[in-house]
């Protein structure tokens, strides 16, 4: 707290006066801290280093980016002829710290289509700024990706939902974007998309529909939704009224992750397919029973079992993604 004998310029040093420090006299270079706009964080100079990286390293130029969610690192084991690259071995990536997120991406081939896939993610609250959780998907772009495929593992708060069902997410309510966080803050690089970019078909409707399609083909459609999903800061699970006020707002399930993904794709103009894995079903009623308590363990085990219908379905999608006709500027960038 300041003194009185400090700000009247009694203590006789020069700089130590809460006026001098506001002016940062006085200061050495490590205690002058300036803000950093979360969209310099990682300048599009940076963002194309890393992207030549990979491209150099694999020798590919993938049309198909996954996100692969909590548990569902399998989604990347299945790519044939892999290249694989250690999170902490990519120029100016950030390091994955969740278990469950091994920490790699994967470049390859998958149902005839050269893919790449995030064998762990990158989260708010692991202490990175939603920028850099959201880094990997400019690479993606910057790699030639058209399409992005997020997943997730999720809370159920839609009553309806039962554990190991699969939620197609077409919309979603940002809680972190409603406190004024956003992966897109700061200076906009119009490289990478406009100022302010809408979200209204933020997901896109032709690749739910074909989703769809292949669920009732592969005999799970009575365990398939199509809902909407929110992002929440975490590291902690929701209280019974942050689920009850969800709920009334028409959010179908919850989790930590993918919104700032999806914004920052749909910013560079890429198509966006997500899902949700329920691995829980949130209790909106007051209940002593510890039993109704979510946890990281649950979570890991119910992907684990649900992970081949989820590879199957992510695969036989890319399988009718790989049928249609590049665009102009993947089609520009076939040479490596």
């Amino acid at each position: 707290m300041c003194s009185r004998d400090c700000c009247s310029g009694q203590t006789g040093k020069p700089g130590n006066s809460c006026a001098d420090k506001k002016k940062g006299k006085g200061l050495s270079d490590e205690e002058k801290i300036v803000p950093t706009p979360q969209s310099l964080l990682y300048p599009y100079e940076v963002i194309q280093e890393i992207a030549d990286f990979i491209v150099k390293g694999s020798g590919m130029r993938p049309r198909i980016g996954i996100i692969c969610g909590s548990g569902l690192g399998s989604l990347a084991d299945i790519i044939q002829d892999a290249k694989v690259f250690e999170y902490e071995k990519i120029p100016n990536f950030p390091v994955s710290t969740v278990e469950g997120h091994a920490g790699k991406l994967v470049v390859g081939n998958l149902e005839g289509a050269c893919v790449m896939a995030m064998q762990g993610r990158f989260h708010f609250y692991e202490g990175y700024p939603l920028a850099k959780c959201s880094m990997p998907v400019r690479v993606m772009k910057l790699c030639g990706v058209e399409y992005l495929f997020a997943t997730n593992a999720a809370g159920g708060i839609n009553p309806k939902y039962m554990v190991g069902d699969i939620m197609l997410m077409h919309d979603h309510v940002n809680m972190l974007g409603f406190a004024g966080n956003s992966p897109l803050q700061g200076p906009n690089d119009p490289r990478f998309g406009p100022r302010f970019p809408a979200l209204v078909n933020s997901y896109n409707k032709d690749l739910i529909n074909k989703a769809l399609e292949i669920g009732k083909a592969m005999g799970i459609e009575s365990n398939m939704h199509v809902g909407v999903y929110s992002c929440l800061g975490g590291p902690t699970y929701e209280t019974i009224a942050e689920l009850k006020a969800l709920r009334l707002m028409g959010v179908d399930a919850v989790g930590m992750s993918t919104v700032h993904e999806v914004i920052t794709a749909r910013h560079c103009d890429m198509k966006v397919f997500a899902f949700s894995l329920i691995t829980n079903k949130c209790s909106i009623e007051y209940d002593d029973k510890r039993d109704q308590e979510a946890n990281h363990e649950e979570v890991m085990a119910v992907a684990k079992n649900r992970q081949k219908a989820c590879c199957e379905l992510v695969s036989r999608l890319i399988r009718e993604i790989h049928a249609m006709p590049p665009s102009g500027t993947q089609a520009a960038k076939t040479g490596v």
